[in-house]
């Protein structure tokens, strides 16, 4: 597990160096939503997804750079724009973010407001750049996996208005099913989008990608158990955000439902068959599977 870790914590430094690339300085007054950007793109941060599309590409042979770097260089802007709306007063409420002021505490409402459209436009521009592929096909096929999976209609977007309500929902509702679904939604569909670009640019066949789709699936939903259960019992220094939210917002959890125990067999068992989903790699996915593990496993 040490291995994974290390390799996470290698390929961040990397990777960090490279989406500031994407932030140059000006000197006009607008530049301080530019600032907003950069720092909460670059206030650090897993890189889990980024991860996730370079090793998936791995598995058919792509080369890291110019394309699957690009694309996760899209997909964490994105991901980082959610991350700023979702901190915001009218959504989660948060102060820390990464153990640091989140956007809007840093700078103000209306400046993170605006980062994160920029984050948003800004990931869409890369991902339409040659650097990606100079197949247009394929890019064309990138941005629109990329704008469905954090969209409205099943996508990143439908699981934040879901978590946001979900507790006023009638009781009925509140169940497995209903928890799976945001939960697949709000973290899992960008995810999913990680595994899945990383087929595209590969050309995997449909047998090959549907299994990283069923890889991605698995971990989404295990992830967001496993950050649901450090909402409970992490160590707020170590997670840098602000714990034990959900139950005082009354969010509906694997957790809220179920206990502890009992969640934490539940992302166990979905670790199990997201590894045995990608077996058809054979030695290719240890990588990968050792991620699963480790999604479960950390701290933060």
């Amino acid at each position: 597990m040490s291995d994974i870790k290390t390799q996470l914590q290698n390929f961040s430094k990397e990777f960090n160096d490279y989406i500031a690339t994407f932030f140059p300085e000006s000197t006009g007054p607008e530049q301080r939503v530019v600032e907003a950007m950069k720092y909460s793109v670059m206030n650090g941060g897993k890189r889990l997804r980024p991860f996730l599309v370079i090793e998936t590409a791995k598995l058919f042979a792509v080369p890291v750079r110019p394309s699957p770097v690009n694309v996760a260089v899209a997909l964490e802007m994105l991901h980082s724009y959610s991350l700023i709306h979702d901190d915001l007063p009218s959504m989660d409420n948060d102060d820390l973010r990464r153990g640091k002021p989140t956007c809007h505490k840093q700078f103000d409402e209306a400046t993170a407001i605006l980062a994160g459209d920029g984050l948003l436009t800004q990931a869409f521009e890369v991902l339409s750049h040659k650097a990606v592929s100079t197949d247009a096909n394929i890019r064309c096929e990138l941005i629109n996996l990329l704008a469905n999976a954090a969209g409205a209609y099943n996508g990143m977007i439908a699981g934040q208005m879901l978590d946001l309500y979900a507790e006023k929902l009638p009781q009925e509702e509140n169940s497995e099913a209903l928890i799976r679904r945001i939960e697949e939604m709000k973290t899992g569909r960008l995810i999913r989008f990680a595994c899945e670009a990383g087929a595209i640019l590969g050309r995997a066949d449909m047998d090959s990608r549907l299994a990283v789709i069923d890889y991605a699936r698995k971990i989404g939903i295990a992830f967001q158990i496993a950050d649901d259960i450090l909402d409970v019992e992490g160590n707020q220094s170590l997670v840098g955000k602000t714990l034990q939210k959900d139950a005082a917002q009354g969010k509906v959890t694997f957790v809220s439902i179920y206990g502890l125990e009992k969640a934490k067999e539940i992302a166990a068992g979905l670790i199990n068959e997201a590894q045995k989903s990608i077996s058809i790699f054979g030695h290719k996915a240890k990588t990968l599977q050792d991620l699963a593990q480790y999604i479960i496993d950390r701290k933060f």
